[in-house]
């Protein structure tokens, strides 16, 4: 009896976390943008975001990186938007009566698709700022993310920075959002 009720139990534990961190991610990323905090405090310099001014990046460099970020959230915001529907589903699905296993495997699919997704274009995105980032700020931007790096979904580009090199939460977007 317990053969067939432990892989259950474990597709109800991953469920359930899968959940709760998109539930608070989409707390902070609500409470962020109600609040403006990303965008409080800009300089003279007009560089929108607290991790590229904490890197030094020039107007000239913003300008570059700015549209390619815009675009990045707008296209980001829409897989993190499928990815935590496509879990509510499977939350429903493992809370039905009669759960299916296999319709289960098939939303677990469905969830790690949109992340490999999501992966691809933080990649995306790191590259292009990597082609406009000079060598010292490239090491600053790697060595902040290796140093956020972590488990359970909180990796690197899911933390935002705040202006004092502090986390400020995680966010569907992965680095500063743009308006």
């Amino acid at each position: 009896m317990w053969k067939r009720i432990a892989p259950l139990l474990v597709i109800l534990s991953v469920a359930l976390n899968l959940a709760f961190i998109g539930v608070w991610g989409a707390h902070v990323i609500r409470e962020h943008g109600h609040h403006g905090t990303w965008f409080t405090d800009k300089r003279s310099d007009d560089i929108g975001c607290p991790l590229h001014r904490k890197l030094g990046a020039s107007e000239q460099q913003w300008k570059q990186i700015e549209p390619k970020l815009v675009a990045f959230r707008k296209s980001s915001q829409s897989v993190c938007e499928e990815v935590n529907r496509k879990r509510q589903e499977m939350i429903d699905l493992v809370a039905s009566a009669n759960p299916d296993p296999q319709a289960i495997a098939a939303k677990q699919e469905e969830i790690l698709a949109g992340q490999r997704k999501m992966q691809a274009l933080v990649i995306e995105q790191l590259l292009a700022e990597k082609q406009v980032l000079t060598p010292p700020q490239q090491k600053e931007l790697f060595d902040l993310l290796r140093q956020r790096s972590g488990c359970a979904g909180h990796g690197p580009m899911m933390m935002g920075l705040g202006e004092a090199g502090t986390t400020s939460g995680p966010s569907c977007a992965g680095t500063c959002p743009s308006e």
